[in-house]
């Protein structure tokens, strides 16, 4: 293969050009007959929204089909991507993961029996931002800090994206959206990634009893496939208790709940469960945090302001001395559709400091293994399964890692604390499992190390609320250690960097929220040292290879603003799809791809594709 490097580099949007320079030839056949290869193509590479590299090029004479070949990252080589393509095609758009092809090279060759010709080399370079997607909500307004949660489905192709503050009075699927008369009530947009590569909103959901600040949408979690989503609202004041009680009776203020939308085979959205704790109580705020099993048919539920004095699995639930303690309550789906409650959680060091157990959860895919984070707990322990009864470090914080045997009992495997304990740390108000348990991420964004990178000092505490994230891996003994102390290219002070994560399935790629970040950069791996945007936000993307861990991709809004709070990422399955809330975005657009630049709905909020 000849490589002839010529790539030219026009404005913003970035088109390079590879000339008809005589590059490549060869013959090929047999005998006496011989057919040479084509000649070498034209071809020129640009960007489209959303997340579509465009390669087009004049049809060669001779030429019966064309491959396009990628080096992901400018060092590893090059590979074909995508099928043989037809003799008569002159143009192939190619859907890319942006934040890691960001130094990617392409050669497209046209072949014949004789063999094939590259065309030059095409380099990405800047023009890549203008390929990042962008989208609002249906009917944006004010404050409704659409982007607030989203999430997206393992396979990569439903988007859910909540607006806890939305108005509208409406219920149920897809009803009115210009009615604002119950506050805050909030909803749920779900967006479809459709066969021509575009995204479209497919539904507008709203809760059976949509009320007045209830924030429906926080948080929102998808099945694999998207045919299951679960919406936490953890300030519902429904007195009800189990799988579809009583909507009605408002007496248990902030008590939380839990709905379940699941999607037929006609792409039609209905409501199948409403849930509520089996020991609902005011102010427990059941749903605050939700993780489903790749199926969707596990469902564990974080409460994290429950307050019984129980400890462990399936304990005594109606003991309330120990305030805001936490639980997690697992629930299973069977054949007939119909969720039950099934396990019961507590910590095992229970006790009255408001350690929030439940604040984080996180399912494996095969909903066998649970990891509960615990923010507020007291040990100053370091490590795994440490002392939990010295109360010494106010909120430093904890992890607890819970599996299930064959027999289908549950009990406490680990417990998890950082190598670097400290108060305030909050260790533990984000977890992310890989699919099948083996590495556990875990958040501390409140963590206060100067340090950048990986495994850098932890024990220098002079940059207050950087925040820090923490990697540990599980071995064949089923026994975890740490693997790595991360922390952001370029610490801040209150960045609050961990503040929430996502795994990959194969635990070799971690996005990582910090959304008080300062940078004034746009796109994708922009300049650092800029920090004029106040609490605009960033999120960093990481890489393990090897068993090493690595910066891939700083990752800024297309149009960075002072106050947008950009960073909360979702990661597909296989890493190839990442999305990233600005809930404080300004844009008054609506819809996929409108304009980012009209800043006159305040707190409208969006998202972005990469």
């Amino acid at each position: 293969m000849k490589n002839c490097q010529s790539p030219v580099s026009a404005g913003v949007t970035l088109v390079l050009i590879a000339l008809l320079n005589g590059c490549g030839g060869g013959s090929g056949g047999s005998g006496s007959e011989q057919v040479s290869a084509p000649l070498a193509p034209a071809a020129t590479l640009s960007f489209e929204t959303t997340k579509v590299f465009r390669f087009n090029w004049t049809d060669v004479d001779s030429a019966t089909s064309y491959k396009l070949l990628e080096n992901p990252d400018g060092t590893s080589g090059f590979s074909q991507v995508g099928d043989d393509i037809a003799a008569g095609a002159e143009t192939f758009a190619l859907e890319v993961p942006l934040y890691a092809r960001t130094n990617a090279q392409y050669i497209l060759q046209a072949c014949n029996s004789g063999g094939c010709t590259d065309s030059d080399t095409l380099a990405v370079s800047d023009g890549i931002n203008d390929a990042i997607g962008f989208i609002k909500a249906s009917n944006t307004e004010a404050g409704d800090f659409f982007g607030i949660y989203l999430a997206i489905s393992g396979d990569g192709e439903t988007l859910a994206v909540a607006a806890d503050s939305e108005d509208s009075a409406a219920s149920g699927v897809n009803g009115e959206e210009s009615d604002n008369s119950a506050e805050n009530s909030g909803a749920v947009y779900i967006f479809t990634h459709t066969d021509s590569g575009q995204w479209t909103q497919q539904a507008y959901l709203k809760a059976s009893n949509s009320g007045a600040e209830d924030y429906f949408g926080f948080p929102v979690v998808l099945s694999y496939d998207g045919s299951t989503l679960a919406v936490g609202t953890s300030n519902e004041d429904s007195a009800a208790s189990g799988i579809d009680g009583d909507q009605t009776n408002n007496s248990a203020e902030n008590s939380g709940a839990v709905y379940v939308f699941s999607r037929d085979t006609a792409d039609q959205w209905s409501q199948q469960a409403y849930i509520k704790a089996s020991n609902t109580g005011a102010g427990d705020h059941f749903g605050y945090a939700i993780s489903l099993s790749s199926d969707g048919s596990v469902m564990s539920i974080g409460a994290p302001y429950e307050s019984s004095s129980a400890t462990g699995i399936n304990g005594e639930q109606n003991d309330d001395t120990a305030e805001y303690s936490g639980a997690v309550y697992l629930f299973s789906r069977d054949s007939t559709d119909s969720w039950s409650q099934q396990t019961y959680f507590k910590a095992s060091n229970t006790d009255a400091n408001a350690d929030y157990f439940g604040y984080a959860v996180a399912l494996t895919a095969d909903g066998t293994g649970l990891a509960v984070g615990a923010p507020g707990e007291y040990s100053s322990s370091t490590g795994i399964n440490g002392d939990q009864e010295d109360n010494s470090a106010g909120n430093s914080g904890a992890a607890y890692v819970f599996t299930q045997d064959d027999s289908g009992d549950w009990s406490q495997q680990a417990y998890i604390k950082a190598s670097n304990t400290g108060s305030g740390d909050w260790f533990g108000n984000a977890v992310a499992f890989n699919a099948d348990g083996t590495t556990l991420a875990v958040g501390a964004n409140s963590e206060d190390s100067a340090a950048t990178g990986i495994d850098g000092d932890q024990s220098d505490n002079t940059a207050p609320n950087t925040g820090a994230v923490y990697v540990f891996t599980q071995d064949a003994n089923s026994d975890w250690s740490q693997q790595a102390y991360i922390k952001a290219s370029h610490t801040g002070n209150e960045d609050y960097f961990g503040d929430t994560i996502e795994l990959s399935a194969d635990g070799n790629t971690l996005a990582i929220n910090a959304y008080a970040e300062d940078g004034a950069a746009s796109g994708i791996n922009g300049s650092e040292t800029d920090l004029s945007a106040d609490q605009s936000g960033a999120t960093y993307v990481f890489t393990r290879s090897d068993g090493q861990w690595s910066q891939l991709a700083y990752l800024k809004a297309k149009s960075s603003g002072a106050g947008d709070w950009f960073g909360r990422p979702a990661l597909s399955d296989d890493a190839s799809v990442l999305v990233i809330e600005a809930p404080a975005d300004d844009s008054e657009s609506s819809g996929v791809n409108g304009d980012p630049s009209d800043n006159s709905a305040t707190n409208s909020g969006a998202v972005y594709l990469y």
